[in-house]
């Protein structure tokens, strides 16, 4: 009986042991170095008169926070839900929608970095949707660009219910979320880029690009750093340097998928000419094809200048006015 007790106490144990390994294992990495909190005390020394921009819902306005928009499957880390905020309107309605995409380095931050201005931009009358996506150190590109399409493609499916035009749908980043955003919108009606992450049904298209200090082109001088280091952000997203990897390097620029049928874009840039790689040159491809493109420029040199006061209003506005503009049409 004793010994039937102690076979019986070590397959507990061990199965225990195995249950806590397995949860050990299906961990996703986590890099959390790019939040409010460091960026603040980094550039505080800098431009001590900013503020941290704020997560405080303004009266008007309903938010739907942590709504699973699609469920990959298999993944290394087992069954994997990817989340969005949704920040509305109160009164009834059809209103644009923006998809919002943090910026990182596409291997940190997060969702909750664009809400200040999600919120701010729902009070004046735009549905925002700030949207989770995989970064480098879970998958490496192009999962990220296959999560966005899939968080549009919920946003129409879903239009009824959060009194969403379907037919003005635009797209925002601050910087690797601004070069996602670029390609994202870029790729429009491209089928290589649609992944096969949810809703299908319905398009990923959208109707006007933001692009907050993002790169256009991996493959411009100033952002082809031939030096790059291995553990450079661009390099583990892309999974190689150029020189290993030079197809991929390109596939991941926005302007290279850029054409006569491309959608407008807002271009908000601050005052590290490097985050602005390639955007000339597409600016130029854009007028031949009477594109509507616009730019705005912070001189100041903050590159997460949208995180802080006093840059995120007018950054607020610009976005606005833009949307308006050429969603309206």
């Amino acid at each position: 009986m004793k010994l039937v007790k102690q076979t019986v106490f070590s397959l507990i144990l061990f199965l225990s042991f195995q249950s806590q390994a397995q949860k050990t294992i299906n961990i996703i990495p986590r890099d959390t170095s790019f939040n409010i909190s460091n960026e603040y005390k980094k550039q505080l020394k800098y431009f001590p008169h900013i503020k941290a921009a704020k997560d405080i819902l303004p009266a008007g306005v309903t938010e739907n926070r942590e709504l699973v928009y699609t469920t990959l499957k298999n993944t290394p880390f087992g069954d994997r839900d990817l989340h969005l905020d949704v920040f509305s309107p109160k009164k009834n309605g059809k209103y644009p929608a923006l998809i919002m995409i943090h910026g990182g380095g596409w291997r940190s931050g997060d969702k909750k970095l664009q809400i200040p201005m999600a919120q701010k931009l729902a009070a004046k009358g735009i549905v925002t949707i700030c949207v989770e996506y995989q970064l480098s150190l879970e998958a490496k590109y192009p999962a990220a660009v296959y999560n966005i399409k899939s968080a549009i493609r919920w946003v129409r499916a879903n239009a009824g219910k959060y009194n969403i035009d379907p037919n003005k749908i635009a797209v925002s980043g601050c910087s690797a979320g601004g070069q996602l955003a670029m390609l994202v919108g870029l790729t429009n009606g491209v089928a290589s880029k649609e992944g096969d992450q949810g809703n299908l049904g319905f398009s990923s298209e959208v109707q006007a690009i933001v692009d907050i200090d993002g790169v256009v082109d991996f493959m411009a001088p100033s952002s082809l750093n031939l030096t790059r280091k291995p553990n450079s952000p661009d390099v583990e997203w892309l999974g190689g340097t150029f020189f290993e990897k030079p197809e991929v390097w390109k596939d991941a620029s926005g302007i290279f998928w850029a054409n006569e049928k491309s959608c407008p874009i807002l271009f908000i840039n601050s005052g590290f000419s490097r985050f602005h790689a390639g955007q000339d040159e597409l600016i130029g491809m854009m007028k031949e094809w009477n594109i509507y493109t616009e730019v705005h420029k912070f001189d100041e040199k903050i590159h997460p200048f949208w995180l802080f006061e006093p840059w995120v209003d007018p950054t607020v506005n610009y976005i606005y006015d833009f949307l308006m503009k050429n969603l309206n049409k």
